[in-house]
């Protein structure tokens, strides 16, 4: 990860700190809602998805556990890796998919 080169960004929506960075010829969007509850991780996911418009960009999660509910709700309309930190943490890293993530309903950022 380039720290040295991450830069905080607005996101419209989200009420936790977004960063980007670039990893290679990747634009990287990151947040953080590992020290937050419901429903900020979903909250968040949903601001940072709409920022996910072109296969050179993703967006990374780091979250206290995996987010059920955000990956039923998007999980077909993006690629999604999902790593287990050594802290316990989740990464989860949501890439465009050309054709679903333009289907994706991210109006709606409840759990329920």
């Amino acid at each position: 990860m380039s720290e040295f080169n991450r830069e905080a960004i607005e996101v419209e929506g989200a009420n936790v700190p977004f960063f980007t960075y670039k990893e290679g010829e990747d634009q990287v969007f990151e947040f953080d809602t590992s020290k937050c509850g419901p429903p900020d991780p979903m909250v968040n996911a949903m601001a940072g998805l709409k920022l996910l418009d072109a296969p050179n960009k993703k967006v990374v999660m780091i979250n206290h556990k995996s987010p059920g509910g955000l990956l039923a709700k998007i999980g077909e309309n993006y690629d999604i890796d999902e790593e287990k930190l050594e802290d316990g943490r989740v990464k989860l890293v949501f890439s465009y998919k050309s054709g679903e993530s333009e289907k994706a309903d991210l109006s709606n950022n409840s759990c329920g």
